[in-house]
């Protein structure tokens, strides 16, 4: 795992990390076992830690916040909500099982859970209050892409009109709360792109967005490498699933025995357990997270030189990932990405943002419509295709959504679709109802979410435009039925 230390000659490539923020609508949707139960442990393992990174290294990291997430974060009485599940559930739950732990002779286990609790727990309520409970302003320096409005898979979409709602209620969302002089960066739902959406992203000013184009190369391939440049004039750069591929697989580093087992929990949904069954030790695992981070760059830059035939400008590594995998998923994976940072710098590989100076630097070829056209429909899912969310087990979901989305169209044709109508539309598009089924995670809480959804889509075309929306009083507050009638 060794590599050029300080001092050493800077490479001709440049490496991205682009964090993708998102978390499904569940604020307000139930509690303990599925519901905001997920968004306060995102924010306790994940959010409030990468924040204090990012502020203090301010590292050239690409970061996107999906406007579903920004309104979860804008709902009212979050922060004393947050505090409130702190306080009030994990306090207890964490002392609960120490004790039953240490009862039953593992002290080891036990202290761990009082490690995590003071540490991340407990830690975490303080860095709320000297955040003033405001996520979402220190989230805005930061975050310079956006999302669709409720993370639709937008290839899916029945319509241009359904893609354009979704598109431009998350760029207005993403503009008012986030960047009011957002530049263009724009993630495509689980990276999925189809060469019809272009012009309903060019037209809503997206410049730049990423693409998955391994199923179409093969992996490893070097035209991963270099950004592309679409007739529409939207860069399509190319996340590298070699790279990626070190951290999110099932032999990536969150694999490793010495970090925290994700899937092993005690009676109170704890993990003082590392991953070959021993109790948990945190320095021990620091430690190899740091390995891994040196091991990460030394093989970026390797990747970078490829088979010696040379690229232009050294060729451009894009490692995308889920920003929750780290802190929250991958316990280790924020220390990981601090060392990166730390690593890059004295390996001589440099961090750079995906926006127009890291354009000019690695020009995009251009790519004609037609050869677009060629590569078909792609996504970061499995078989690089759009079936985790169109699937067998998930078929009738993906065909519903779509009537859902032609009624809705056909009743704002005839003046008769309010906000309401389209936020349970928007809500009944995101793509984590699919996923969550598709992947065995929480399926029947991600039914009851869509049925819910759908029912509640047909009463809203029923009731007309002045039809309420407190079910969804957070959810795209921007979004009109009007968008639906562009032509």
């Amino acid at each position: 795992m060794s590599g050029a230390r300080a001092g050493a000659p800077r490479e001709a490539g440049a490496l991205a990390i682009v964090l993708h923020t998102h978390m499904p609508y569940v604020e307000g949707f139930g509690t303990w076992p599925f519901g905001e139960e997920w968004l306060w442990e995102a924010i306790a393992g994940c959010y409030l830690p990468l924040l204090d990174l990012l502020d203090a290294r301010e590292p050239a990291v690409t970061l996107s916040i999906t406007p579903v997430l920004c309104d979860q974060l804008s709902a009212p009485g979050l922060a004393e909500r947050f505090h409130a599940f702190i306080e009030d559930t994990r306090r207890f739950t964490h002392a609960e099982d120490a004790a039953g732990l240490r009862a039953g002779g593992h002290d080891d286990l036990a202290t761990e859970l009082e490690r995590a609790w003071s540490e991340d727990y407990e830690h975490a309520s303080a860095r709320m209050v000297a955040r003033g409970g405001d996520l979402l302003r220190a989230f805005a320096p930061h975050a310079s892409w956006t999302s669709s409005a409720t993370h639709a898979v937008l290839p899916l979409l029945a319509t241009d009109a359904g893609a354009r709602l979704q598109v431009q209620a998350g760029i207005a969302s993403h503009v008012k709360r986030i960047d009011a002089d957002w530049r263009g960066g724009f993630w495509l739902p689980e990276c999925a792109h189809a060469p019809r959406l272009e012009p309903v992203l060019a037209d809503a000013g997206v410049r730049r967005t990423c693409v998955e184009l391994t199923r179409r190369d093969g992996l490893g391939a070097c035209s991963h490498l270099r950004p592309l440049m679409s007739s529409s004039g939207i860069a399509l750069i190319p996340i590298d699933r070699q790279t990626i591929s070190l951290v999110w697989s099932d032999a990536g580093y969150p694999a490793d025995a010495l970090y925290r087992d994700y899937h092993r929990h005690t009676m109170q949904h704890h993990n003082p357990w590392r991953n070959d069954g021993a109790a948990y030790d945190h320095g021990q695992a620091i430690a190899r997270a740091r390995e891994h981070a040196a091991d990460f760059i030394t093989r970026t830059r390797e990747r970078l030189r490829g088979d010696g035939k040379g690229l232009p400008g050294g060729g451009l590594a894009v490692c995308a990932l889920d920003t929750e995998l780290l802190g929250h998923w991958w316990y280790e994976g924020l220390h990981w990405l601090e060392a990166v940072i730390e690593e890059s710098a004295a390996q001589g590989l440099e961090l750079v943002r995906l926006d127009d100076e890291a354009l000019e630097r690695f020009a995009p070829a251009p790519v004609g419509a037609s050869e677009c056209a060629e590569w078909g429909t792609s996504s970061w899912g499995a078989n690089g295709d759009l079936s985790t969310w169109s699937g067998p087990a998930v078929a009738d979901m993906a065909f519903a959504a779509r009537a859902g989305e032609l009624d809705t169209l056909t009743a704002a044709l005839a003046g008769r679709a309010g906000p309401a109508a389209v936020r349970e539309l928007l809500a009944l598009q995101a793509s984590d109802w699919t996923f969550m089924i598709s992947r065995g995670l929480a399926e029947p809480y991600a039914r009851e979410r869509f049925e819910g959804h759908s029912a509640a889509l047909e009463q809203a075309l029923r009731a007309g435009p002045e039809a309420g929306v407190e079910g969804l009083r957070g959810l795209a507050v921007g979004a009109d039925a009007s968008t639906l009638l562009v032509p």
